[in-house]
């Protein structure tokens, strides 16, 4: 159980925030297994002012999310208030500012982890979006800028000092990117700073990473990442397995057929079908991984649909989906029947 506020977590292993995968489908999905929070894709703070339509997708809250957290991001303390307000009135139940986000693009606007260089305009931001919002606010970093700064420990104080529930911490500097592996020891220096909850991530892949990670880093729980991609039940198993429960079993192909298409086409319906498609590739890849021929499955699911195929034309569209679901039936099928040879050889 963790406390974000009065908000309480019925598990100890959370979804992260992932640009172009937490998306409304996904954490609908996530949630339906029992994930305990989901958190939206990373906003950037001036859009959401804007109401741009591609925010406004990412902040999409409905009540079978709930807790549903918000991630925002931006270096101006007005305008990070502002977008935690409108996020709140929308309906979000926690706001999660982005200190962590590496990427080349965010740092040079000096969002995401760039702020940890400056803890001063970091606490700023933090106060003003606390003092905005009368929902909890949360804040995901990283160990520091680089090896030379690692200043989680001083800025987790800050954030609690000004008001910040809960913290996440991913076990490597900005400069490291994802390269080399998570230092879940290193996190221990955060919670030993603070008193409000503290989560580790980075590389947290299954039940002994996750046990691991809790050991070295002495905190309250997991944040799981690129090991949900296709496994979207992972983050309730895992919380079954930390509560010493029988976790719920993998679904067997025939379920997992049934995931795999309502996932695809609840992304044709709330994108639309030349977006939804583009989109739902890499989930339709995901899911495949680790099966009998998925790579020449994943290679003719790509050449699928394609935008020059379905453009103007809603009759190509609907014969495009009706293509892209027929492929994916015949591979599940195709999965039963080595699966049968397998058992009879």
């Amino acid at each position: 159980m963790i406390e974000i506020g009065k908000i309480k977590i019925d598990g100890n292993a959370l979804l992260a925030p992932m640009s172009g995968v937490t998306d409304l489908p996904f954490r609908r999905l996530v949630k339906s297994f029992g994930a305990p929070l989901v958190i939206s894709e990373m906003i950037a703070s001036r859009a959401m002012i804007l109401q741009t339509k591609e925010s406004m997708k990412k902040c999409q809250v409905q009540k079978d999310q709930y807790p549903m957290s918000v991630q925002i991001a931006g270096c101006e303390p007005e305008i990070m208030a502002q977008a935690a307000k409108l996020n709140e009135d929308l309906g979000a139940d926690i706001i999660d500012i982005n200190f962590g986000c590496p990427v080349k693009k965010v740092v040079n606007s000096f969002a995401g982890s760039a702020l940890m260089k400056d803890e001063d305009l970091a606490t700023r931001i933090m106060e003003a979006v606390v003092n905005a919002v009368k929902i909890p606010v949360t804040m995901k970093m990283r160990l520091g800028w680089n090896q030379e700064n690692l200043n989680a420990p001083s800025l987790a104080k800050k954030a609690q000092e000004v008001g910040i529930k809960m913290l996440t911490v991913h076990g490597r500097t900005r400069c490291q990117m994802y390269n080399g592996n998570a230092d879940w020891q290193a996190i221990s220096r955060v919670k030993e700073a603070v008193t409000i909850p503290v989560i580790a991530n980075g590389d947290i892949k299954n039940f002994e990473n996750a046990k691991t990670a809790l050991e070295l880093s002495k905190a309250d729980g997991v944040m799981i990442g690129r090991a949900c991609y296709g496994k979207p039940w992972l983050i309730s198993q895992l919380n079954d397995q930390l509560s010493n429960k029988k976790p719920q079993p993998i679904p067997n192909l025939e379920q997992q057929l049934k995931i795999v298409l309502g996932h695809f086409n609840e992304m044709i319906e709330y994108y639309g079908v030349i977006t939804g498609i583009a989109l739902a590739k890499k989930h339709i890849g995901w899911y495949s991984s680790g099966l009998n021929c998925s790579s020449e499955f994943r290679a003719k699911i790509n050449l699928m649909g394609s935008f020059a195929t379905i453009e103007n034309s809603s009759s190509l569209a609907k014969k495009a989906i009706l293509e892209i679901c027929a492929t994916i039936e015949k591979f599940y099928e195709s999965q039963h029947n080595f699966l049968l040879k397998e058992t009879i050889n």
